[in-house]
């Protein structure tokens, strides 16, 4: 199974130039003209990830070594399934890991299986395609990982958000990193107007710990009823300067119309400069 390309230049060797299906795409509607692999009617077909990913990346990396019209195909092998990393259509740098195999969402009992492919481990690793569009390294505190609730998201298979973490939640996180420990506790502020919970997690990647599994595990009442929990990952230094991650966790609530987006905390629009303070650091 091929590596996923870690630098733009890895990258730009890896990949074939053959776009012959992003043509294709367009003019069937499922992507948008003006960009390179995205999804354009996902509103509308609530299948159209799977679509493309299914129908067109999977079938043109096994025929022709090309994952067009996605950025990257990581093929089954073994126990572990296989994704695909495709561009959207919101934001500027906005990428999305999808699996391979039809898993509806984080409700999907397939996520937590005990042989489970650590799919938000992949998705940290495909940041380098959100700074290849950013055009520059971001530091890890600015890059974040998402997963809608199955309330709260448009598309019936599962998928990661990834891009920037938005200024004013990076502010908050910043603020608030002494007060996040290795134990889920509540976030002491609202996020993006929601509360969320929170738990610091050491390591350079997520190879050794599965965001899905630690929220199933750690908050009652989260394994039985996955379908309304959204999970976002944000990058961080500890206070030792040591890689980690801050996990954030939130449950749909109809009475209060918090249909648990936690893709609400991340921003399509840019990824901000980094700011001169000190960088998130959890004890």
């Amino acid at each position: 199974m091929p590596e996923m390309p870690t630098t733009p230049e890895h990258r730009r060797r890896a990949a074939p130039a053959s776009h012959r299906w992003c043509r294709l795409l367009v003019a069937a509607g499922l992507i948008a003209p003006f960009s390179g692999a995205v999804i354009g009617t996902a509103n509308a077909d609530p299948d159209a990830l799977w679509t493309i990913v299914h129908d067109r990346c999977v079938p043109d990396q096994q025929q022709y070594g090309d994952p067009a019209p996605c950025a990257w195909v990581n093929l089954s092998s073994g126990k572990q399934h296989g994704y695909a990393v495709l561009k959207d259509t919101a934001g500027t740098t906005q990428y999305l890991l999808v699996p391979t195999s039809r898993i509806t969402g984080i409700e999907s009992p397939a996520i937590l299986a005990p042989d489970a492919t650590n799919y938000l481990a992949a998705a940290w690793r495909a940041r380098y395609f959100v700074e290849e569009r950013a055009g520059r390294s971001l530091p890890r505190d600015w890059v974040s990982l998402a997963i809608n609730s199955e309330v709260g998201r448009s598309q019936n298979q599962l998928h990661i958000h990834i891009d920037c973490i938005r200024a004013d939640v990076h502010e908050e996180l910043t603020q608030h990193a002494a007060e996040i420990r290795a134990d889920w506790a509540p976030f002491p502020v609202p996020l993006a107007d929601h509360r969320y919970s929170a738990i610091a997690v050491n390591g350079d990647d997520l190879d050794a710990v599965n965001p899905f599994t630690l929220l199933a595990d750690g908050i009652a009442g989260a394994r039985t009823d996955m379908g309304l929990e959204t999970l976002v990952v944000v990058g961080a230094i500890g206070a030792d300067g040591r890689p980690g991650f801050i996990v954030l966790a939130s449950h749909a609530d109809a009475a209060a119309g918090d249909a648990a987006t936690g893709e609400e905390l991340q921003d399509h629009t840019s990824c901000p400069p980094p700011p001169a303070t000190s960088p998130l650091t959890p004890s």
